[in-house]
């Protein structure tokens, strides 16, 4: 199966949600009102997009059919796929300019933060890069043990400590084993703990003094990983650490058994953070890197680019 074949299968269960849900809609209407545009609105609401999205959609939609002079309900779905594409944006690859770059992976427990490491190191291995695992959740055994079955699976190396360990520290180790080992790419995993907002940003901001002080030029991204299964409460996660940390991407996990696949518009839309991997299924090479346009399609059943 293809890039754009994963894509769409694995948003399946949102398409029929949002696209099937649109298409009932258009075919139980034979001219375009305000009626329309409620039940519209609807359908994007309960599709997790959240109400200010779906708002913002309906508004864009309303203005584009003014502009357009668009009389046939059949052509709405292609509107929107449109104008969805637009709140995307630019799609927003990882920033990895320098030798070694850094990769810190927050996110609260039982999200897939510890797969999601595994995968995109196997992934920045295929492509050829040096990769060395920081396990810096220090606060569970288990996040530590996890983190080198991955490691092992995606062949890369991993520096650890015992439970309990300052977080920083471990992340100096990391770094210096790469700097050693010439790594290109440093991904560390962080313990997120959204109940006490002040120790996540007291740890977190050690860790990025550490990092300025050990590798003042590197390129960072701090990824957040959220689960597309929990719907808006992803969104309000996102938020949260957004407030506590200066996110420059979002992983987000297992779209394929959900759907609720349209918060990655209301992410973007309300929080102007860049979904940059979406997870579409179990196996190590699932984890694929977002793409406005495949989503939209995969949404809207548009087939042009299998």
């Amino acid at each position: 199966m293809g890039l754009f074949g994963k894509i769409k299968a694995g948003l399946s269960k949102t398409k029929a949600s949002i696209s099937d849900g649109i298409e009932s809609i258009i075919n139980s209407f034979t001219k375009i009102d305000e009626e329309l545009f409620e039940e519209l609105e609807e359908i994007l609401v309960m599709s997790d997009m959240g109400v200010k999205t779906a708002t913002d959609i309906c508004d864009s939609l309303r203005a584009k059919i003014k502009e357009t002079g668009i009389t046939d309900p059949n052509e709405i779905k292609k509107l929107m796929h449109g104008i969805i594409v637009d709140m995307l944006g630019e799609d927003t690859p990882l920033k990895l300019d320098t030798k070694p770059s850094v990769i810190l992976v927050i996110g609260v427990n039982g999200v897939g933060k510890t797969t999601s490491i595994g995968k995109l190191a196997s992934q920045l291995k295929l492509e050829g890069k040096k990769v060395v695992l920081g396990a810096a959740d220090t606060f569970r055994a288990a996040a530590i043990d996890q983190l080198g079955i991955w490691a092992e699976r995606a062949g890369v190396s991993m520096v650890k400590s015992v439970e309990g360990t300052d977080p920083a520290s471990v992340v100096f180790d990391t770094i210096s084993s790469a700097k050693s080992k010439g790594a290109d790419v440093i991904i560390c995993d962080t313990a997120g703990r959204l109940h006490n907002k002040k120790n996540l940003m007291d740890e977190l901001a050690k860790i990025n003094r550490v990092i300025s002080r050990e590798l003042p030029d590197a390129s960072l991204e701090t990824l957040l990983v959220l689960d597309a299964t929990t719907g808006q409460n992803a969104v309000n996660q996102a938020r949260e650490f957004k407030n506590a940390c200066d996110i420059t991407g979002i992983i987000l996990t297992k779209l394929d058994g959900t759907a609720k696949g349209g918060i990655v518009v209301a992410i973007h839309n309300e929080l102007s953070i860049p979904v940059k991997f979406v997870g579409v299924g179990e196996g190590i090479d699932d984890l694929q890197p977002f793409n406005a346009k495949e989503f939209a399609d995969g949404i809207f059943d548009n087939g042009e680019n299998e």
